[in-house]
């Protein structure tokens, strides 16, 4: 408890206000982190930051492995969508290995669910699969950047694929992704002041604060390759 007050403390120097906590389910973690338990933690941890006067919301979420029983455990309240809204589920690829998800993707469209992805900047056989991922964000599937990513924390190469993913349109989140306050600490103020500087202001604010905003409340997440090609377009 003392370390994720010492972290929620740095959240909040950061601006955040609102924060989804996202334990790693299935993958190496399966029959871990359970739903149930996830819930009984944040709550737990609610009550330790109000105790503390640190002004922070903590949400309920998971970062879930990429399983084929993913829509069958999303039904019997074994794993969490993001906010526990039931409307966006955060998931992760493996690193090594280039996994086609359309099937899960159109499985979980059926039942309403759209799908985050996190740090695909990370996956170097993603970055070499453009043509897949485009495909992937027209199902709705949304790409989510590690704030540190962006500020060359995570090596050269994955900073060049954020910026790539971001720059392109592809991506439409970036997040913390943060563990602790040390190799995994947050990044979001230095993140946020990088993308107004090479992409504007209008953008940082919306992958930053506005589409994170709607993930939290259960609203649609604004797309910015649809909105750049409508610029084109007029």
């Amino acid at each position: 408890m003392a370390q994720a007050l010492t972290l929620c403390r740095r959240l909040v120097a950061e601006g955040i206000a609102t924060v989804v906590a996202t334990p790693h389910q299935l993958g190496r973690f399966d029959g871990r982190n359970d739903a149930p338990n996830v819930r009984d933690a944040v709550n737990k941890l609610n009550a330790a930051l109000e105790e503390s006067k640190v002004s922070l919301r903590v949400l309920s979420g998971g970062e879930v492995r990429v399983d084929e029983r993913i829509c069958r455990l999303l039904e019997d309240d074994r794993v969490l969508t993001l906010a526990d809204s039931g409307k966006y589920i955060l998931l992760e690829l493996p690193y090594e290995i280039f996994v086609n998800i359309e099937p899960l993707l159109a499985e979980l469209g059926s039942m309403g669910v759209q799908t985050i992805i996190s740090h695909p900047e990370k996956n170097a056989p993603l970055a070499a699969q453009p043509g897949v991922l485009l495909r992937w964000l027209d199902y709705s599937a949304h790409l989510q950047i590690t704030a540190s990513s962006l500020t060359g924390e995570n090596g050269a190469v994955v900073q060049r694929a954020a910026w790539h993913f971001l720059s392109s349109g592809w991506a439409s989140l970036v997040a913390t992704d943060s563990h602790d306050t040390d190799a995994h600490r947050p990044q979001m103020r230095a993140a946020f002041r990088r993308i107004c500087a090479r992409l504007g202001e209008g953008l940082a604010h919306l992958v930053c604060i506005e589409n994170p905003s709607m993930v939290v409340t259960g609203q649609d997440v604004a797309s910015v390759r649809r909105r750049n090609q409508q610029k084109v377009r007029r």
